[in-house]
Formats: C-alpha cells, sequence, structure tokens
C-alpha cells in the first residue's frame, strides 16, 4: 500500500503481507482476511472523502466533530 492510491481492489493479502513484513509486523494468518476486508473498507471510504470537490474558498475546520 502506498501513495500511488489503492483502491479496495489492489489491496489483497499480498500487499497487505508485504506492508507488514517492511514495518516490521507480524499478522497472524487467520486475521489477515480481516486485516484486508479493513484496510479495503478503508480505502473505499477514503475514495469517497478524495472524491469531495473542494471550492477555492474552503477552509479547514478548526474542530472535526463527526
Amino acid at each position: 500500500m502506498s501513495d500511488s492510491g489503492d483502491t479496495p481492489a489492489n489491496i489483497d493479502e499480498t500487499s497487505v503481507e508485504k506492508t507488514a513484513a517492511l514495518a516490521q509486523l507480524r499478522i497472524a494468518p487467520e486475521y489477515l482476511p480481516g486485516v484486508v476486508a479493513n484496510l479495503q473498507g478503508i480505502a473505499a471510504v477514503a475514495a469517497i472523502v478524495n472524491a469531495t470537490p473542494l471550492a477555492k474558498d474552503d477552509e479547514l475546520g478548526p474542530i472535526w466533530k463527526p
């Protein structure tokens, strides 16, 4: 997973295992499918947020409240 615009479709077990290895993290095999599913969900939400157009006069809010 990188800054290259990952989408849920290109996040798979192999990419998660390689990224975890780079970060020196061990993911137990039984948790790997769940980790992949969660990262795919996060990527899907991020794609929606990143696709939201902003006007030139839009500013950052001082406090974010969900």
